[in-house]
C-alpha cells in the first residue's frame, strides 16, 4: 500500500513539473502563478498527511496479524480473518483466514492423550453431540463433516443423523525358536519367521439420535489371515442414563482383560484362560441380547447369548443351536489421585452346546498366546456328551501412580449327560489364572475407565517429535499365565487327553501418537504332554520361545 501512495506522489510531482511550463508559456500573470503554486503546496501537504496516516494503519494491521499468528500457535480454536501485509508488487492488502482448530499435538491432559479405541462403548446422543462440538467440522448445506475422537463422521447439523467409519489394523511379524521336537514327535507348524494380519476391522456406524447400528467386517484372523469374517452386527439403544442395550451379533465381555478392548492390550493377546472362558458363551460375533450400565464406582452387565456368526455354515449338521448367558459385576472400592483399586467377578454358562451329527461335543484348545498360526499345544481333548458348561471367577487390579498390577482366576466346570450313556462319564473341572505387571515409562500412566470397568492405555502428552525432545508414550509389561486342562485321563478317548500350559511374557509398547502403536513381545512357554493334540506333535511335552512385533493403527 505504501508503494502505491508513493507512486501517486511521484506521478503528481511529474505532472506539476509539466504543468507549470505550460502555464508560463501561455503568459499567465504572476499572481495567477503564485496562487497555483500555493494550491499545489497545500495539495502536497495533504498528500504527505494521507501517506503518514496510511503508513500508521498498515503498521497497526501488521502488528495485529503477527499477534494473532503467535496466539494461534498456542491455542486458537476459532476462525478470525486478519490482515496480512501486502507484497511490494501488490496494490491492495491481502486477507487470510486462520485455520480453525489447528491439529493438537500437545501438551494434552490425561483424558485427551489416551489413544483412540474403535471398540469403545457406544456413545449416547448427548455424548456424541458433545464430542462433535469439540472437534473441527465443516458445514455444507445442513450437513457437517468432522472427526470426533479422530473418526471420520458425516452428520446432520442437529447431530440426529450420523454415519462414521473407524479402523483397527494390526499386522504381526515374528517367529519361534528352540522348538525342536523330541524323538518320536512330529515337528508341528512353528515358523521361524512369518506374518499375520491379526485384526483388519472397518467399524461402520449409523446413528439416529440414541439408536446406533454397528456393522464391522474383519479381514484379519487369530491364526492365519486370508479369510473375511464378521466382528459385530448389532443394534444399540443409549437413551437411558449410562446404559447401553444391545441386540445382534456382539462380543459380551465378562473379564477385565477383554473389557480393555483389543487395541489397548498390554500384550499381543489375552491370557489363554481368558480366551477359553470368553468363548464358551461369548466371544466375537456371538448373538446377544442384553445390556450394560455403569456409574462412577461400579458397572454391571448381562446378556443372553446364542450361536456365533457362521456356526451353521461351518457345520451344516447342527440341529440344535447353543444357548447361554454372560454376566459381570465390577467396582472401585478405593480411588485417589495415585491409587485405583478394581474388584470384580464374571460368570458364564452354556445351557446347551450345539448339537450336530456327533451329538453335543466340546474341545477346549488354544495357542501359546502368540497369534502366528502355529500348532495349538494346549487341549482338553474331545469332550463328549456335554450337558452344560459354566465358568466363574474373580478379577483384581491395583494401580499405584505409574505401576499397574492385575490378575484374574477362572474355574471351568463341565457336566455330562448321563441319560445318553450307559457308562456315566465324569464331570470335569479346569482352572486357569494370570498375573500381569505394567509400568509406564513415558507419557501419562494407564488409568481406570468407569465406562468399561477396566484400565485403558497410557496417554500421549506430546506427539513423537525428536527435534523437540518428545517421544510419545512407552510402557513395559510382564505376565505369568497358567492354564490347566488336565482333569481326568481318558476323558474323551484312549490316552492322556488334557494337559497344562505355562507362559512367561515380557514386552514393550510404544505410542508415537494417539493413533499408532508399536508392540514387541517375547514369550517362553512350557506345555505338558497330551495325546489329544493331532499329528503326534506333543507326545512328550514341548517348550519353546517366540518373538513377535506388531504395528497397530486405530481411528
Amino acid at each position: 500500500m505504501t508503494g502505491s501512495v508513493r507512486s501517486g506522489f511521484l506521478l503528481t510531482t511529474a505532472i506539476s513539473g509539466l504543468f507549470f511550463p505550460c502555464v508560463l508559456h501561455a503568459e499567465t500573470s504572476e499572481a495567477e502563478v503564485a496562487a497555483l503554486r500555493r494550491e499545489m503546496a497545500m495539495m502536497r501537504r495533504d498528500m504527505q498527511g494521507e501517506i503518514h496516516r496510511l503508513q500508521m494503519r498498515v503498521s497497526r494491521y501488521e502488528h495485529v496479524a503477527q499477534s494473532k499468528g503467535n496466539s494461534a500457535k498456542v491455542a486458537s480454536h476459532t476462525t478470525h480473518p486478519h490482515l496480512v501485509a501486502a507484497g511490494a508488487e501488490e496494490p491492495q492488502p491481502v486477507f487470510a483466514e486462520e485455520p480453525s482448530n489447528p491439529v493438537h499435538h500437545g501438551p494434552r491432559t490425561g483424558s485427551e492423550g489416551h489413544p483412540a479405541l474403535p471398540e469403545g462403548p457406544v456413545a449416547s446422543w448427548a455424548e456424541f453431540k458433545a464430542a462433535s462440538a469439540k472437534e473441527e467440522t465443516v458445514h455444507i448445506g445442513g450437513i457437517q463433516v468432522g472427526f470426533p475422537k479422530g473418526r471420520p463422521t458425516i452428520a446432520s447439523d442437529d447431530k440426529a443423523y450420523a454415519f462414521s467409519i473407524g479402523l483397527l489394523a494390526q499386522e504381526d511379524v515374528g517367529g519361534f525358536f528352540g522348538m525342536s521336537p523330541r524323538n518320536g514327535e512330529a515337528k508341528g507348524n512353528f515358523n521361524s519367521l512369518t506374518q499375520n494380519a491379526r485384526r483388519l476391522r472397518l467399524y461402520l456406524s449409523w446413528r439416529y439420535k440414541d439408536w446406533v447400528v454397528n456393522v464391522t467386517p474383519d479381514f484379519g484372523s487369530s491364526s492365519v489371515d486370508g479369510t473375511v469374517g464378521l466382528f459385530e452386527a448389532n443394534l444399540n439403544y443409549t437413551g437411558l442414563r449410562n446404559t447401553t442395550l444391545t441386540v445382534g451379533y456382539f462380543q459380551p465381555r465378562m473379564e477385565e482383560e477383554s473389557a480393555e478392548r483389543s487395541g489397548a492390550f498390554e500384550f499381543l493377546e489375552r491370557p489363554t484362560i481368558v480366551d477359553l472362558v470368553r468363548n464358551l458363551a461369548g466371544g466375537v460375533a456371538r448373538f446377544s441380547v442384553g445390556g450394560e450400565h455403569y456409574e462412577k464406582r461400579w458397572l454391571v452387565s448381562g446378556y443372553f447369548t446364542g450361536q456365533k456368526f457362521g456356526d451353521r455354515s461351518k457345520d451344516t449338521t447342527i440341529v440344535d443351536s447353543q444357548t447361554g448367558a454372560v454376566i459381570r459385576a465390577a467396582g472401585r472400592p478405593y480411588v485417589s489421585k495415585d491409587i485405583d483399586v478394581h474388584v470384580g467377578a464374571g460368570a458364564t454358562s452354556v445351557f446347551k452346546v450345539n448339537e450336530n451329527s456327533s451329538g453335543r461335543q466340546l474341545k477346549l484348545s488354544d495357542n501359546m498366546e502368540v497369534p502366528l498360526g502355529e500348532t495349538s499345544l494346549l487341549t482338553s481333548g474331545a469332550l463328549t456328551d456335554v450337558a452344560q458348561i459354566w465358568a466363574a471367577g474373580p478379577q483384581l487390579a491395583l494401580r499405584w501412580k505409574r505401576f499397574l498390577l492385575k490378575g484374574e482366576y477362572y474355574h471351568i466346570g463341565v457336566q455330562r449327560d448321563h441319560q445318553a450313556q450307559t457308562v456315566h462319564l465324569p464331570s470335569l473341572g479346569f482352572d486357569g489364572w494370570y498375573v500381569a505387571a505394567n509400568y509406564t515409562l513415558l507419557g501419562t500412566p494407564r488409568v481406570y475407565s468407569e465406562k468399561t470397568a477396566a484400565f485403558t492405555t497410557p496417554g500421549v502428552t506430546y506427539d513423537f517429535d525428536p527435534a523437540t525432545g518428545h517421544w510419545g508414550a512407552l510402557e513395559v509389561s510382564r505376565r505369568w499365565s497358567v492354564t490347566d486342562l488336565y482333569g481326568t485321563e481318558n476323558q474323551g478317548g484312549e490316552g492322556v487327553n488334557g494337559n497344562q500350559q505355562t507362559v512367561w511374557q515380557g514386552g514393550f509398547n510404544w505410542y508415537p501418537n494417539r493413533h499408532i502403536k508399536v508392540m514387541l513381545d517375547y514369550a517362553h512357554f512350557i506345555v505338558t504332554r497330551s495325546k489329544g493334540v493331532s499329528g503326534g506333535v506333543n507326545l512328550f511335552g514341548r517348550d519353546g520361545n517366540a518373538v513377535v512385533g506388531r504395528v497397530q493403527a486405530a481411528f
